[in-house]
């Protein structure tokens, strides 16, 4: 995901409900309208994206069976199931498991980001004869959320002859400026889950996660709730989103700042990143990635940057201030090697986690920020333009290879 300090003509970089139905037993609220997320689905491109991969029928599907739902309880086992029905799909059809629905290749993301959507639409203006309370509703798109992220799907196997990782995507974003865009985060989390791959050490099975661009999910402690069960039983973990062009970065630092750059609500935060016990919230936490390594071995195509660079006020001081180098001693952050975005916030919730659960010396963890996923030449108008190409599919798909190596390296170091 894109860092904010990136010009504005790059594209990229960038609830948890109790599992009983809530006890509301008011009268139904008004049903609320579509999010600004969601009102993007009905565009051509969200449309064309839909049909060519058949992630049509899925939404369509999904409709159907809400509609009929006579009460709470059974529109929960239909969202529970559906949603992890939605997730299976993009990861078998990403894994070349399956039909693959369509001319769309199978590595692309986007056919998950909105499906998903179409489905929380649903739910969210979803008007049942039998009435639904606002609470009710909540915890119904709470659920979807995390059964089609793969959130609920974290296995890993017993036994200690296979090393755990787990890594963390994000969705499309900056969609005003181009809807056709997909994140190569996103498609590395379907492309690796559930896989198992040889390291130096012996093998390591990934499991994926894929999370939201937008701050409200972050600020309600989504990661942290994610992210909690597993960092105790995982040998290395990675958030990964999009970064900057025709690179790949490991981020040596990450900001406890939210620099404002609007989410895929268009919502704008501003603001110290909200954590739990912020008295005791450090500036800046660290990755424990093996970047050496990982910076040393060839992994692919595309050069890869032990990133150390921060922005901060230092101690005593008003301005921010570049630091190649990293924060000094009391300084204030403003920018992550990440910048001020989701992508340095995920890391920073992540690794802070990391820390407060005693992990810091043990668990080796943190951001990987990959090359923007460019459209081949010619095919840069998002007016006129296709939804995919064989330059944007090749990137891809080289992108993906490239995470997996980089893995590889750091699961064996």
């Amino acid at each position: 995901m894109t860092s904010i300090r990136v010009r504005i003509g790059v594209l990229g970089l960038a609830l948890l409900a109790g599992l009983a139905a809530p006890t509301t037993t008011a009268a139904a609220d008004t049903a609320p309208s579509p999010t600004v997320e969601e009102q993007r689905l009905d565009r051509a491109v969200p449309q064309e994206i839909l049909r060519r991969s058949g992630f049509d029928a899925t939404a369509g599907k999904f409709a159907r069976t809400l509609t009929a739902a006579r009460s709470y309880a059974e529109a929960r086992r239909v969202v529970v199931r559906e949603g992890s029905a939605l997730w299976r799909r993009a990861v078998d059809r990403a894994q070349g498991r399956g039909a693959a629905g369509g001319d769309l290749s199978r590595d692309d993301d986007r056919p998950l980001y909105w499906a998903r959507l179409a489905m929380t639409r649903d739910v969210r203006t979803w008007e049942p004869g039998f009435g639904l309370a606002e609470s009710q509703r909540a915890a119904l798109l709470g659920e979807l959320e995390r059964t089609s992220r793969g959130q609920t799907a974290v296995r890993y196997p017993p036994g200690k002859g296979v090393k755990r990782i787990l890594v963390t995507g994000f969705d499309p974003f900056t969609l005003d400026r181009d809807i056709r865009i997909s994140n190569p985060s996103g498609a590395t989390a379907l492309a690796l889950d559930g896989t198992v791959i040889e390291t130096a050490d012996g093998p390591a099975r990934v499991e994926t996660v894929v999370f939201p661009v937008r701050w409200e999910d972050f600020a309600d402690g989504s990661v942290e709730r994610t992210l909690r069960p597993y960092l105790k039983k995982v040998d290395l973990f990675a958030t990964v989103s999009q970064g900057r062009v025709g690179r790949f970065d490991v981020e040596r630092t990450n900001g406890a700042w939210r620099g404002g750059f609007p989410d895929n609500d268009n919502v704008s935060r501003t603001e110290t990143i909200p954590v739990t016990d912020p008295a005791s919230q450090p500036q800046w936490t660290t990755t424990t990635l093996p970047y050496e390594r990982i910076v040393a071995a060839d992994t692919g195509r595309f050069p890869v940057y032990d990133n150390t660079q921060v922005t901060e006020i230092p101690a005593g001081g008003t301005e921010p201030v570049v630091r190649p180098d990293g924060p000094t001693e009391g300084s204030t952050a403003r920018q992550g090697g990440g910048g001020n975005y989701l992508s340095n916030e995920i890391a920073y919730r992540a690794t802070l986690l990391r820390d407060r659960l005693g992990l810091r010396d043990s668990l080796p963890g943190g951001h990987v920020h990959t090359p923007v996923l460019q459209f081949g030449a010619g095919n840069t108008d998002p007016a006129n333009g296709t939804v995919t190409d064989p330059e944007f599919v090749r990137n891809r798909l080289d992108i993906i290879g490239q995470v997996r190596a980089i893995l590889t390296v750091a699961a064996g170091s």
